[in-house]
Parts: structure tokens; C-alpha cells; sequence
């Protein structure tokens, strides 16, 4: 499983230190390389394309609060970002949502994200008829707006 991670300049050096301590994960960094200033959706829409390409499985998205990445995925048709504080917001956004992003503050601890990290890849979608129903609600929407 490939993972594509972003970040913007506040986010930067959480995203160095996830791909530094989660060796196990197969990290595609689509940027940004530095702690200069940038415009966190141009990273957004590169993970949000990245994973509609099948170039990456799941994306991880970070920013200063988390909530600017989050709002960027979102616009990208076929994205189901989720802004994620705790463990238990992880797993209920992928076996419910099925969402293929998580978006994270730069504040958060790096073992607390470790841990979020890896039950993203290991909770699989539920398949309940009603939460399938509701992501398709979703992507219809999508294709009609």
C-alpha cells in the first residue's frame, strides 16, 4: 500500500518526522520540501490527484490546524478527507466514511499521530448497506454539481 502525504510549511516538519519514524509505510511526498511559505491547497489538490490516479492508496494531509487541508481535499471530486484529532475519529471515519484522507494539525504529537497513522491503513470500510449508501449519495452529488 502507497501513501501520499503532504503538507504545508507549517506542517513541514511533522510530515518529515512521520516518513522518518513510519518506515514500514511506502511514502509518496508530493511537498512541500521546505518551511517557506506556501498555499497549502496547491498540496491538497496534488494528493487529492494523486489518489484518483491510483498513483497512492490513502493520503495523509497536513497544515497549522489541519482544517485549511481539509477543506482544499474535500473540493477535489472523489476525496473523502476527514480532519482527525483522536484514534477513535480515525477509525470511525474509515469504517463509516470510507475516507481516503486524513488531515492532521502540525500541533499534534508524533506518537499520538503514529498511532492514528497506522489505524488509518489497518480499519477497513464497514460495507454496511446504509453507510454505502450514504458515500454514494456523495459521489452522485459530486457528478451532478
Amino acid at each position: 500500500m502507497k501513501i501520499g502525504i503532504v503538507s504545508d510549511h507549517r506542517g513541514y516538519e511533522l510530515k518529515k518526522k512521520i516518513i522518518k519514524e513510519l518506515k514500514n509505510i511506502d511514502f509518496i511526498d508530493y511537498g512541500t520540501d521546505s518551511k517557506e511559505s506556501v498555499d497549502y491547497p496547491d498540496f491538497a489538490f496534488k494528493l487529492g490527484k494523486a489518489i484518483n490516479e491510483k498513483q497512492v492508496d490513502l493520503g495523509i494531509a497536513i497544515c497549522g490546524s489541519g482544517i485549511g487541508m481539509s477543506i482544499a481535499c474535500n473540493k477535489v471530486k472523489g476525496i473523502r478527507c476527514a480532519k482527525v484529532n483522536t484514534i477513535k475519529d480515525v477509525k470511525v471515519t474509515r469504517k463509516d466514511n470510507n475516507s481516503n484522507v486524513i488531515a492532521f494539525s502540525a500541533e499534534i504529537n508524533i506518537k499520538k499521530v503514529k498511532r492514528m497513522i497506522e489505524e488509518f491503513i489497518n480499519t477497513p470500510f464497514s460495507k454496511d448497506e446504509r453507510h454505502s449508501r450514504r458515500i454514494n449519495k456523495i459521489s452522485e452529488y459530486e457528478l451532478t454539481n
